[in-house]
């Protein structure tokens, strides 16, 4: 029976009975986004085309793809074939191998950026909790 007249009596933390679970706990990566490969595409090809100011409809004409589809590539709501994807390229004046690295980078930047960095020292907070060594 817990004791009600002191906050917290009669339950024991479960952090203090496991010490290696709260290691676990610190060294579990955090749940992340998964990388969308199709918007980081999109993403990228919308930069080329606005840092050449051209229009949604140009590159559309010049690729020979509907306005609307190309659109919908920029925002990352529809898969690019490679076919499709050199066709865009083309119409950007913008070679296929750049883009590709392109977007490498700005995959490889999230998967950094998603990465957890697990401290070499426990937190002030946690060091009654866990065993001397």
């Amino acid at each position: 029976m817990k004791n009600m007249t002191h906050p917290g009596a009669g339950t024991r933390p479960a952090a203090r009975s496991n010490p290696r679970a709260i290691m676990r706990q610190l060294a579990a990566p955090a749940p992340a986004e998964p990388i969308v490969l199709r918007e980081v595409i999109g993403a990228v090809l919308r930069e080329i085309r606005l840092d050449q100011g051209r229009t949604l409809r140009e590159v559309s004409s010049a690729a020979q793809v509907s306005l609307g589809y190309l659109s919908e590539v920029e925002r990352g709501q529809k898969e690019a074939s490679s076919e499709l994807l050199a066709a865009i390229c083309q119409a950007l004046d913008y070679r296929l191998s750049h883009f590709l690295k392109d977007v490498a980078l700005r995959v490889n930047a999230a998967e950094q950026a998603a990465k957890v960095v697990v401290p070499d020292t426990v937190p002030a907070n946690l060091e009654h909790v866990l065993p001397h060594v």
